[in-house]
């Protein structure tokens, strides 16, 4: 059983995901195009916060769902 609060983005992913209309599949194949590979089962793990995100990862999600980093960090600009 993984540890849940690996990451601060999880739910925001999830919001913005099902507000671009994107399956989790479809957010692994957005990722592909950023040169990222998460899969499914990945970003699944990142939306419950049992998966870690790297930096890279981080700014290519957000290019992917269309929202600023510091969004998905929950920081106000």
């Amino acid at each position: 059983m993984g540890q849940v609060g690996q990451n601060l983005i999880g739910a925001r992913v999830k919001e913005a995901r099902g507000k671009a209309q994107l399956t989790q599949d479809g957010l692994s194949k957005k990722l592909a195009h950023f040169s990222v590979a998460i899969d499914r089962a990945g970003v699944a793990k990142i939306e419950i916060g049992i998966r870690g995100v790297l930096d890279f990862e981080l700014v290519a999600i957000a290019k992917a769902l269309n929202v600023k980093v510091a969004w998905l960090l929950g920081l106000k600009e």
